[in-house]
């Protein structure tokens, strides 16, 4: 038996290895750049997504590694105090250059990489690991890197979860808090900055702090947002909540404009729905869904979405919409909470536009490719036809300007289908805020995709978005390509305890401003 297994796997590598020879040979004959442009498709069936796998199955064997020998709380001052050296090794040099994390820019998430890593010293931050699950005080510490993927896969087999779990397996601890982080649970837990407790900085004098709402608030309210701009993060204390086994959700196709803003504000007000989340196929047509988190579950409608050979979510949900027909699934949490990872949303039918093919699915759906191994393999062509003919962005309005919101989407981009997905806004300081003096309900509306709008321009037409959402008072996710002056931005942006900070703690020499980082001239 083992000898037949090992004979199976051995011609299963001679066959990879023959592929991967032939792929090699038609890429020389045909030149690099011209199958990254024109047959992206091959490259990322071929090449990224073993790749994909090799890099998932690295992080996984780690992070088993780390929780077997119980090594992260160990290591962690360790680290720690590596960083501190590099903060004051950075002062003695003189000063000389702004710092920033060492991690390679294509590691993000985010669309674009910063020019700024070229520039800036680069401060290596490895801290990656969960380091304490405290029951008694329902908190998990986790270091910066820790992604979403890795943390549900830790917490939920000891029966928590986290109120707020962003969608797609790499988002990290540290990305979400320095910029920023929403799932379709936020309508009650707000984003996610909002369910963390406290974090830990090393500062630009090479101090390390810990701030909470009751210790250095100022500092706990002005880093979500900053970008890296006070402090380098190194732990961050997160509210758990319990898991349970499925969350039960009901589809509704809803169908006109003004009738998809009234039911979804209306389920995104009530409380008794864990999460709330729409899409919209086209100006006048969605899927409103509710769910609610439950360890019961009718057998014949459990629905494992997240198994590789499953449709794409956001496909399975339109067939819904097609059908002119509400239904009730049981979906395990764990698929439920990255149920549009496999399709990057809908990103991915733009790469490879078979991919939600049955056939396709079962072959390959169990690789499917990471966005920085995307990033990374681009090329320069790629870059500037993304840059003028495709949008990632994420605008978060106040949901009584949905209607209106939705209406100059569609006339400024046209691109569907929309994410649509409430968040409950408290009134606390910082740079993100309602306009009056209590907690305001919002709406993240995501457009991802090729603009179908004759007139757009990239610039012209995303300044315009801009110039909409600063008058309903709004704001622009800052992982997005940002086209905002300088004063557009902060008049977007509260930066009142930001620039007092910035200040008290010596940061203008050590720090960019965070406009000068995610403006689009940092960005490439």
């Amino acid at each position: 038996m083992e000898r037949e297994r090992a004979v199976g796997v051995m011609s299963a590598l001679w066959s990879v290895g023959a592929g991967l020879l032939l792929l090699l040979l038609w890429v020389r004959h045909r030149g690099l750049e011209a199958v990254l442009v024109h047959h992206r498709w091959v490259f990322v069936c071929f090449f990224l997504m073993p790749l994909s796998i090799l890099f998932d199955i690295y992080y996984q064997l780690r992070a088993w590694a780390v929780w077997r020998l119980h090594s992260a709380p160990r290591q962690h001052a360790q680290r720690v105090q590596h960083i501190q050296e590099q903060v004051r090794e950075w002062k003695k040099e003189g000063s000389r250059r702004y710092m920033c994390t060492g991690r390679p820019g294509w590691l993000t998430v985010s669309l674009r990489v910063g020019k700024y890593k070229k520039t800036h010293k680069n401060i290596m931050i490895n801290l990656m690991d969960v380091l304490e699950v405290d029951s008694e005080r329902q908190v998990v510490r986790v270091e910066p890197l820790v992604s979403m993927g890795q943390l549900t896969a830790y917490l939920n087999p000891m029966g928590w979860t986290i109120p707020v779990v962003p969608e797609l397996d790499d988002l990290t601890v540290g990305g979400l808090i320095m910029g920023t982080g929403i799932e379709s649970s936020s309508h009650i837990y707000g984003l996610f900055q909002h369910t963390c407790v406290a974090y830990e900085l090393v500062l630009a004098d090479g101090s390390l702090v810990r701030c909470s709402p009751t210790e250095n608030s100022d500092l706990f309210y002005a880093v979500p947002w900053s970008c890296g701009t006070l402090g380098f993060l190194v732990a961050a204390e997160i509210k758990m909540v319990p898991a349970k086994k499925y969350v039960k959700i009901h589809y509704e196709p809803v169908r006109g404009l003004q009738k998809i803003c009234e039911k979804f504000t209306e389920e995104s007000k009530k409380k008794e729905n864990s999460f709330v989340e729409g899409l919209m196929y086209s100006l006048d047509e969605a899927v409103i869904m509710t769910g609610v988190l439950t360890d019961e579950a009718e057998q014949s409608k459990i629905n494992r979405i997240g198994n590789y050979y499953k449709p794409w979510f956001f496909k399975h949900v339109e067939n819904y919409l097609k059908a002119d027909r509400t239904g009730v699934e049981y979906i395990p949490s764990r698929h439920y909470y990255h149920r549009h990872t496999r399709s990057i949303f809908w990103e991915l039918q733009d790469i490879i536009p078979f991919g939600n093919n049955a056939v396709f699915r079962y072959l390959f759906g169990w690789s499917p490719p990471k966005i920085s191994l995307l990033k990374l393999t681009q090329g320069e062509a790629i870059r500037k036809l993304y840059e003028q003919h495709h949008v990632v962005q994420d605008m978060l309005v106040p949901i009584k300007s949905l209607e209106k919101s939705i209406q100059t989407f569609h006339v400024d981009l046209n691109v569907y289908p929309i994410w649509l997905c409430p968040f409950i806004l408290p009134n606390n300081p910082g740079m993100v805020h309602p306009k009056g003096n209590e907690a305001e309900l919002y709406v993240d509306i995501g457009a991802y995709g090729e603009p179908k709008s004759k007139q757009f321009e990239a610039r012209a037409s995303m300044r315009q978005m801009e110039k909409f959402v600063r008058s309903v008072h709004g704001f622009q996710m800052l992982y997005a390509d940002c086209y905002m002056t300088r004063e557009e931005f902060w008049d977007m942006f509260d930066g009142s305890l930001y620039h007092k900070l910035r200040e008290e703690m010596n940061c203008k020499d050590a720090f960019p401003e965070v406009y000068d980082k995610i403006c689009k001239a940092a960005r490439h």
